[in-house]
């Protein structure tokens, strides 16, 4: 019995990490068996609605495990500044680390199926969502103006996703790092809105 959940598990996995680096199109329930080394029928007993059953559940599940992730690199540090400059740091790391391979799990099927899959689409729409609501209520510890911490989410989202696609294009990590200095700067420009000149 506890093999069923193990193998579920191997194939979803498998699944976010073909999609996040070949795309949705470009992924094949074939190399999703292989890589997760499952018998291919199993994806069909798990996941009856085939490909796009995966992707969606690979979507909703590999969401919130990324901003979880974001958000203790968050928490690493007091100082808001040096919190967010170093979440893109190691965000700049990893994507080396991976060959360029691994960036969102969730914004290479985003822009891929938006305007040809509606439940996928809906599905990434929410957990982008979630990803704003969450960045939202970090910034809002720091910037009391909710209106501006959700700005800051945004951009948070808006400027890491663009800078991964130059880093993977580039093959190399300055654009990340240069989004983070970025970041940094615009979450400082807030606090001293905020709190006056004193702010860090």
């Amino acid at each position: 019995m506890a093999e069923q959940p193990d193998t579920r598990r191997r194939i979803r996995e498998a699944a976010g990490t073909l999609f996040r680096r070949n795309g949705y199109p470009g992924t094949g329930l074939k190399a999703i068996a292989a890589a997760s080394q499952a018998p291919f029928g199993s994806i069909y007993h798990f996941f009856p609605g085939g490909k796009r059953q995966l992707a969606e559940e690979t979507i909703r599940t590999s969401g919130p495990e990324y901003m979880r992730m974001v958000l203790a690199l968050l928490e690493s540090a007091d100082d808001p500044v040096e919190a967010v400059e170093h979440a893109f740091d190691v965000a700049a790391v990893q994507l080396s680390a991976t060959g360029y391979a691994d960036a969102c799990p969730i914004a290479t099927i985003a822009l891929e199926v938006a305007s040809t899959d509606e439940v996928l689409r809906a599905a990434t729409a929410e957990v982008f969502d979630a990803w704003i609501a969450s960045g939202t209520e970090w910034f809002a510890r720091h910037v009391p103006d909710r209106a501006r911490a959700r700005e800051l989410a945004y951009s948070m989202i808006m400027i890491l996703e663009g800078a991964f696609v130059l880093a993977r294009a580039a093959r190399a990590p300055e654009p990340v790092r240069t989004a983070g200095r970025t970041m940094a700067d615009l979450t400082r420009r807030a606090l001293v809105r905020a709190h006056g000149p004193t702010a860090p």
